[in-house]
Parts: C-alpha cells; structure tokens; sequence
C-alpha cells in the first residue's frame, strides 16, 4: 500500500465530529481553532450564493473523509446503521414473509415459520396489493420500499390486501407484527449416510445457536464427515467465528489474533475440545467469503484440519471499531489486521479505487504458486507451503469454465419468471413428499410452454451445461415451495460441482 499521511484526514474527522456533532472527542488530540477545514466550512457557511448549512451535509462530509482511510472504514446514517443492527442481531420486527416483486407487485415467496403471517394463513403464491390504503401494484417497487413499509415495531399493525388464485375477492389481512428471526443456517441435511452438509450465509448473534443445533441434529444422524459452505459469507461477529474454530479443534490451538499500530498483539486460542474436533472436514469457499469466513477457513487450512475447496476468497482482514454516535449514527475505524495462525494477512492491497478494490476478484489474473515471493510463503502446521498476498487460496481450486454463457439463465431469473411458473406449479405437487422424485424433463417441457404462452418471441437457446443447471435449477426452487431450504439445497447439490469435488475428497 502506498505511503499517506493520515494525520490531516483524521484531524478533520476528529474535528467535524467535535465541532458539528459534538458526539465525541478522542484524547490526546489537540485541535485548533484556526484550522484550514474549519475556516473554508465557516466560509462557505457564511458567503456561498445558494446558502450552505454544515449540518444538513455533514453525512456526506462525513463519508467523504472515512472513504480516504481504507475500503472497510465508513461512517453510517442512522437509518443505514439501525438496518445493519438487525441484520446482526439475528432477528427484526416484521409481518414475517420471504417476498419477491413480481409484475410490480409483492409476492409472498413463502411466510416465514412461526411468524405472524403464517399464523394468519397468508401462502405461497399470494400478492400484496395494498397496503395501509395506499395501493401497492404497479408502482415501480423496490426491495427497499416494501422493507420500509412492512417492518416497523413490535406489536404495531399494517393493514393488508391480498389476491390470491382462485378468490374472487381480495383477502383482507391485520398483521401484527413480531419478532422474526434472520437465520444465519441456510441449510443442514445428510448427503448419505454419514457425510453432513452445512450452510452458513453470516456470523452474527444467533450463529453459534443456530451452528450447534444444526451439527447437533447431523450427529444424532450420524454424521462422521462433514461439508461446512461458507460460499458468498461475507462475515460478521469475530466471536462467532471464533467459536466455529472451536468446535473443530482440541484444546489450546491458535486460532487467530490481530495487531495494530495503536493496539498491542492479542492472540486468540480454542479453549476447550471441540464437539466436531474428529469429524473429517472439508470447507467450501468463493470469491464472495470474507472476514469472519476467511478466519475460519484459514485456520482450518493452516492447522491442517481439514481441505479447503473452491477459489480464493475474498481478502477481507481489517478489524473495524464501532463508535456509536448520539443520533444513531456511526462511524467504523479499522484500527487492526487479522492475521490466521501461520501468519498470514487475510487483508488483501487495497491501494486502487474503490470500484477496483471491490471487483478485483472478477478480474485476478492466475498466478503459479512457482512465481510466489519468497515473502509470501508460509506453512502450515504440518509443513504444507501455503501463500499469502491476501486471501485465503483453496487447496483443491474449482476451475470456472469461462466459456459458459449464463445470460439466458440469468436473464429468467432476474425477470423473476422462474419464480412466476413455480408459484403457479405448486399447486399441482403439493402433496409431494420426500422421497417422492420430480422429473426435471417434464418440469422444464411445463416451462418452456409457459415462456411461450407469455412471449413466443423469447430466445431460449443455450448450452449443454447451462440448460442442465438451468433445469436442476427450476426444480430445485419448486422443492423449495414445497418441502423447505433443506430440500432445495439437496437438489442443488446434485449438480453442485464445488459439493461434488467436497464429496469426492470426503470419501
């Protein structure tokens, strides 16, 4: 990273918090009264044509400056900070519906168990049309404006309407809403008889929960080995990182620590045995698992505790400190890295623009382990030559076919189309069970004839490979409908190289 003198760029944001906010201090920082940042403010204040008030732009002020330090610190709005705070704590106060927008209007995707929609009857397949009086189709939705709307306090009402097939009249609804939980376990199911498959999309306050519940059930099914998917995790709480190593490891292991120039070296080690420590272990990750997935991860690689499988993650290993601000605003400052225990940074360069910085893993270049600097080699505790540069690289690597075409596939999806015909085929299995097997062929012919009767024009036309996933794909989401997370993941591993290549290794 290139040389900066940071000392201007904290000053002012010492200053503007001081002088603008009057939040915070922090020590042993002397401020003057004459500086250059405060006088141009006061001047502008004071003499510019259109009238400027400091106040009504401090958020942007405030961004601007936390921008110049590092991609990770960042100041937040309130409003940014209070949805950022419910994504972590594991739960928000909502009518409890998983939703799609669908010809401009809301569909329920399915309600969410045990919350306050389900208990009222509201299904899979229905279309909020209106909602507090205020008419809710054909209105340019966003995501954005149907969260606003339908989560608020716990114990307030939201009026609802509600078209459902085969009604001649809209459903009227009086939701209170609850406590609804965000589950950082997507899924958790037995491959065979004793492989475990589990999915974690983030670390946050119900993760260590929700992880040994989910193990627990995969070993009272006998599980001995086990797939842990932290594809696309983008990370969260350290301790619940921490306590994922744990149960992989005995007593007295190096997990992590972090050092930073104004903090002293800390060392975090597994204090107790863990309950998977002798399940045998393969780990998947991308290009999209960062921080808190990258802490796992690499430590699981560097103690040789198990195999990693994939491709080279993101390279997020910054440790932020949060100072919450009195009008529920906040500001993150990365005062730490972390390092995992060879001694390797997670934190890959980040002296580029912020658009570079958040796309390099689209544009890496493949680089042979051969051309390595010495100074980023490093071993495992076994020996094993790992390598650093940021990020943690898989053992086994998944090759990405760069002459795949997905445009198609991606196309259906984000026109929600595949969503559209499911929720429409429903009906016609919903009184499917587990062991019962939908045939992908005869599902995908049902498809092709429904685009065909919305747009006979559409071009359908892809390969080999894309059409069998696009294919596993469809079915998967109709499982989905009908039988859970679990299921619809179980179909996808089907076809899931990343879960093949795990099993392959596993066996």
């Amino acid at each position: 990273m290139n040389n900066k003198n940071y000392q201007p760029i904290i000053y002012s944001l010492i200053l503007i918090l001081g002088i603008y906010l009057g939040k915070f201090l922090i020590n042993d920082v002397t401020i003057s009264k004459n500086s250059k940042l405060e006088s141009i403010l006061h001047l502008i204040e004071k003499n510019y044509v259109d009238g400027f008030d400091v106040l009504d732009h401090e958020d942007k002020i405030l961004t601007s400056i936390m921008k110049e330090l590092d991609p990770h610190s960042g100041y937040l709005p309130k409003k940014e900070q209070s949805f950022v705070e419910d994504e972590m704590s594991g739960s928000f106060s909502g009518v409890g519906i998983e939703f799609n927008i669908l010809k401009d209007s809301i569909v329920v995707v399915s309600p969410i168990s045990g919350g306050p929609s389900e208990k009222l009857g509201i299904l899979s397949g229905d279309r909020i049309v209106e909602v507090d009086g205020e008419d809710f189709a054909s209105i340019g939705l966003t995501n954005s404006m149907v969260i606003e709307k339908l989560r608020g306090e716990k114990g307030s009402e939201v009026n609802v309407k509600i078209y459902r097939r085969g009604e001649s009249n809209l459903l009227e609804y009086t939701i209170k809403r609850g406590e609804i939980p965000l589950h950082s376990v997507d899924a958790s199911y037995m491959i065979n008889e004793d492989i475990g498959y589990l999915k974690v999309n983030r670390f946050s306050a119900t993760t260590n929960e929700e992880f040994f519940e989910a193990s627990e059930k995969l070993l009272s099914s006998g599980m001995k080995k086990m797939i842990l998917d932290l594809r696309s995790n983008p990370g969260g709480y350290l301790g619940s990182a921490i306590y994922m190593c744990n149960e992989f490891l005995d007593n007295g292991e190096l997990i992590v620590y972090t050092e930073g120039k104004y903090r002293k070296k800390e060392e975090i080690f597994s204090d107790y045995n863990g309950r998977l420590k002798n399940i045998e272990l393969v780990v998947i990750i991308n290009e999209g698992s960062a921080s808190a997935s990258e802490i796992v991860s690499g430590c699981v690689q560097d103690l040789d505790r198990g195999i990693i499988v994939g491709n080279r993650s993101f390279g997020k290993g910054l440790v932020q400190e949060e100072i919450k601000l009195n009008d529920g605003s906040a500001v993150r400052i990365t005062t730490q890295r972390y390092f995992i225990p060879s001694g390797r940074s997670i934190q890959k360069p980040y002296d580029m623009s912020d658009k570079e910085y958040n796309t390099e893993m689209y544009t890496r270049t493949k680089q042979k382990y051969e051309d390595m600097p010495d100074s980023l080699k490093y071993t495992t505790k076994n020996g094993r030559i790992v390598y650093g540069g940021g990020g943690v690289t898989p053992d086994s690597i998944i090759k990405i076919d760069s002459s795949l075409n997905y445009r198609v596939f991606n196309m259906l999806r984000s026109k929600n189309l595949i969503t559209e015909f499911c929720l429409k085929e429903q009906n016609s299995w919903k009184n499917i069970s587990d062991n019962e097997i939908i045939d992908e062929n005869i599902l995908y012919d049902k498809f092709v004839l429904f685009l065909h009767n919305k747009n006979s024009d559409l071009d359908i036309s892809m390969g080999e490979k894309e059409l069998s996933d696009l294919k596993n794909y469809i079915k998967a989401t109709l499982v989905r409908n009908l039988l859970g997370k679990d299921a619809y993941y179980g179909v996808l591993s089907e076809k899931d190289e990343y879960i093949l290549k795990a099993i392959e290794i596993l066996k």
